[in-house]
């Protein structure tokens, strides 16, 4: 069994991650700035590592056999300004560098690094009707999420150099019971709404936790998968298929089907509105190749799942 590093551990991907690999009998070590005993899971090691300093716990790095990289602040958690945009580039870029450093300058076993990354590397959908969804060979597109997108992955690159394996994963939106997308989309519908985006045709693509845990493991024990994969669901739907699947789950037929007006969303998500009204089909084909089979393929049975389980 394999000894599993960490970074972005205690979110809501690398809970879930972190509990899978020790039902599976690996060993796993989360790196943290400050170990707080209160946050501690059962069966966890703790490292400390200072992404200032480019330093990560040499012992964690001697013990290690793979790295996942999951650690990033938040695209949604709070407004777009001008210096939390930064702050979403730098908790990717400048961890990932951390990890290549630390890798370069300290003695190691690590065979293989498993990096997120995310679909708004693609854009939005081309303007013509039935348009190809994205695959891993399309270029970046070139806003902000993009480009952050490009850097983040960027960053890793380097340990391809070492002789490492290097897989990325591009996530789409997650969906689970814990918190995350789902829990704000729920949120309205304690009073009966099903807040519908826009006009809600942009395609949303998706996946749910369990399926993502499960690829990010694959690319641990799997030697044949190594690259860049789209991580989604075979099956993408528009905003408000997903909330109307959502609201007849929760609420039955009790519930009222509410467009937000674009205006307003610009009024109060800024910039971060582009993201919500966005179209972005993406395929999962070569995940397919890989013969991976997804235990959620399609949206009522991943929804189900999350909500009955609440």
């Amino acid at each position: 069994m394999a000894t599993v590093v960490i970074t972005g551990g205690t979110g809501l991907v690398g809970t879930a991650l972190a509990k899978s690999l020790l039902d599976k009998g690996h060993a796993v070590i989360i790196l943290t700035r400050k170990i707080d005993p209160a946050r501690q899971q059962a069966g966890v090691s703790y490292a400390l590592w200072d992404v200032e300093k480019n330093y990560i716990d040499p012992k964690a790095l001697a013990d290690a056999n793979a790295i996942i990289h999951l650690a990033g602040a938040n695209v949604a958690e709070k407004r777009w300004t001008k210096k939390r945009k930064q702050e979403i580039i730098d908790s990717r870029v400048k961890t990932g560098e951390c990890i290549v450093h630390a890798l370069q300058n300290n003695p190691h076993k690590v065979t293989v690094v498993a990096g997120a990354s995310g679909i708004g590397y693609y854009g939005p959908d081309p303007v013509i009707p039935n348009p190809r969804p994205f695959d891993e060979e399309d270029k970046p597109f070139t806003d902000y999420l993009a480009t952050t997108c490009v850097q983040w992955e960027k960053a890793l690159e380097p340990v391809k150099t070492m002789g490492i394996k290097l897989v990325t994963l591009r996530t789409g939106i997650v969906l689970a019971r814990e918190g995350g997308a789902l829990d704000k989309f729920k949120q309205p519908l304690r009073f009966g709404v099903a807040t519908v985006l826009g006009n809600g045709k942009q395609v949303v693509s998706w996946i749910h936790i369990e399926d993502l845990v499960r690829l990010y493991i694959r690319a641990l024990e799997n030697e044949s998968m190594e690259g860049v994969y789209n991580a989604v669901a075979p099956a993408p739907v528009s905003n408000k298929i997903l909330m109307l699947t959502l609201a007849r789950r929760i609420k039955g037929k009790y519930f009222t089907a509410f467009h937000v007006p674009v205006f307003i969303l610009k009024l109060v998500l800024g910039e971060m509105s582009i993201e919500v009204l966005k179209s972005a089909t993406v395929s999962c084909i070569k995940l397919h190749a890989e013969n991976f089979n997804f235990i959620y393929p399609g949206i009522e049975a991943a929804i189900d799942d999350c909500v009955k389980r609440n």
